[in-house]
């Protein structure tokens, strides 16, 4: 019989920075929720940006700002979260409730070691465990979620944005806790990863009577792999029941919005069925691009006759670009995606091969000489607050590249910059002077497009620039791009993981495995007569609504 692990009951929450000038009557960013997560079972919390998730599953740790106001209850298994002491405390978290983060970078540290990270964490709750003891556990844990044992000593910038979600995971299961509080963890991992990582989070649910609850935006993979859905907004929970009922039977508006959205990616067959033919060169061409990266040994290994290795980030690859297509590159985790694209910006450098922009190599081209091009290739990057500087407002970041190029005077830039800020839909008078922080990821994401496409580029790179929003808010920015590509004649390279995504906005997809491009056609024929195992594996894997 299921027992009750965690009891919320009309829990409310409010930060004292949004506090109104009467203190008496706060704005709450969570209230007066009220839920159950009982043993084996793996529940989902979802909803738009700031609708108060996030803050619910950290308020359940007590990692909430001393200067926020708590009221209400949450317990586990019958006892008072709020009543422990601070070692109680410190044994509570990691070994009864863990936490996965979205932003793995911000759970690692760079100086340490992926080994390091999980041996400190086992030392810090399991003193007794041998030195050998704690890295047995440790390759066992991050053997679950697929990190080869030979990483075991490497560093997280060593590794890719999904590979190091999977460590993260591997750190919240390394001490068998007893709920898991997953905050977006498969925001930045391929469907094939995802699934797996989920499948093996549910299992163990069942088989260890944990409990699992799941903070995510994607409806399909909720949909998929949990028992109960609970509806957030506005800091309410305004629907809670069975995947079934929620999915089939809506009952609240923000609800029936939310799936509206969703069916609309998952459903939207892309128009474009035949092939783009160009009897012009292509806009970008890559030939034979390699870039690979060096595992170097350390003293004791090369007296052992251990060679380095090499990581075939990209590995011979070739790939053309037309004008005013999109281009989709879809493939799992540390397959090259990401590394694909930085090569073909040149921030970093090829080891082999050729990057021909209108026949231009631009492997051959000095630094200043790609600043000029730069311009005309632009990149929009997955997580919109780390690439805005906390510094600078909305205005002065979208103005930047304008004179980093030195285009126009200020008087011009400023009404470019107000023009571009209302074609993405955002009033510049509200906006203009904003910080990032004051903004939701949706706006940050616009900011960004913003930022982009203030220099007037023909190429934009795209690297997962929506798989941190919620579903409505993902619709609204790829309707935008699309509006965009229209408007301003663009060419668009988009990195993706999610493949309804791929599938609502591409004219073709190039399928990318271990570095190099296995399938590559139009849309609906990738998704339809699918040729390639490993692209008919990726389809398998990906939950549909």
């Amino acid at each position: 019989m299921s027992q009750c692990l965690l009891d919320i009951n009309n829990l409310r929450i409010a930060y004292s920075t949004i506090h109104r000038a009467d203190d008496s009557n706060p704005s709450w960013a969570v209230d007066g929720v009220s839920f159950q997560l009982n043993t084996g079972e793996i529940m989902a919390l979802v909803g738009e940006s700031g609708c108060g998730k996030s803050t619910l599953g950290r308020a359940m740790m007590r990692l909430l700002p001393n200067q926020a106001t708590v009221e209400g209850e949450a317990r586990f298994q019958g006892k008072s979260i709020y009543d422990y002491s601070a070692s109680a405390l410190r044994r509570f978290r990691g070994e009864v409730v863990a936490l996965v983060f979205q932003d793995p970078m911000t759970r690692l540290d760079p100086l340490m070691t992926i080994g390091d990270h999980c041996i400190e964490t086992l030392k810090a709750h399991q003193p007794h465990l041998s030195s050998s003891q704690a890295k047995e556990k440790a390759l066992t844990a991050l053997a679950t979620v697929k990190i080869s044992p030979d990483r075991f000593n490497q560093y997280p910038h060593e590794f890719s944005g999904g590979m190091r979600q999977r460590v993260a995971i591997a750190l919240a299961l390394l001490l068998e806790p007893k709920v898991i509080i997953a905050d977006e963890p498969t925001t930045s991992l391929d469907v094939t990863i995802a699934g797996e990582i989920l499948r093996e989070l549910t299992a163990l649910c069942r088989e260890r009577d944990m409990g699992l609850l799941l903070i995510s935006h994607d409806l399909a993979m909720v949909a998929k792999y949990c028992d109960r859905i609970g509806v957030m907004y506005g800091g309410k929970m305004v629907e809670m029941g069975t995947v079934k009922d929620v999915i089939y039977s809506p009952k609240h508006e923000y609800t029936k919005s939310l799936l509206k959205a969703a069916f609309h990616l998952h459903h939207t067959e892309n128009q474009n069925q035949e092939e783009k033919k160009e009897e012009n060169k292509p806009l970008l061409e890559l030939k034979n691009l390699q870039k690979y990266y060096t595992i170097s040994v350390n003293f004791i290994e090369q007296l052992l006759g251990k060679k380095s290795q090499f990581i075939k980030a990209v590995d011979d690859l070739n790939l053309n670009i037309w004008q005013g297509e999109i281009l989709g590159l879809v493939g799992e985790s540390g397959c090259g995606k990401s590394t694909l694209s930085r090569t073909i910006l040149q921030l970093i450098r090829a080891t082999n091969g050729q990057v021909l922009w209108q026949g231009k190599d631009l492997t051959t081209l000095s630094r200043s000489q790609l600043r000029g091009l730069r311009r005309e290739i632009q990149m929009i990057f997955q997580d919109p607050h780390a690439c805005l500087n906390p510094m600078m407002t909305i205005g002065e970041s979208i103005i930047e590249p304008l004179i980093i190029h030195q285009l126009g005077n200020k008087l011009e830039n400023r009404q470019r910059v107000e023009t571009m800020l209302q074609r993405v839909g955002l009033d510049p008078k509200e906006y203009y002077n904003r910080y990032p922080k004051e903004l939701s990821g949706g706006q940050q994401q616009r900011v960004a497009i913003a930022r982009a496409l203030i220099t007037q580029p023909k190429l934009v790179i795209c690297d997962e620039p929506v798989s941190m929003l919620d579903a409505t808010v993902q619709a609204q920015v790829l309707e935008l791009m699309l509006e965009l590509k229209q408007e301003f004649k663009l060419t668009y390279l988009f990195i993706t993981h999610d493949l309804s995504v791929a599938r609502f906005l591409c004219d073709r997809i190039a399928v990318m495995n271990g570095g190099k491009i296995v399938e590559l056609d139009v849309t609906e024929k990738i998704f339809n007569n699918p040729q390639h195992p490993y692209t008919k594996t990726l389809l398998a894997a990906a939950p549909t609504l």
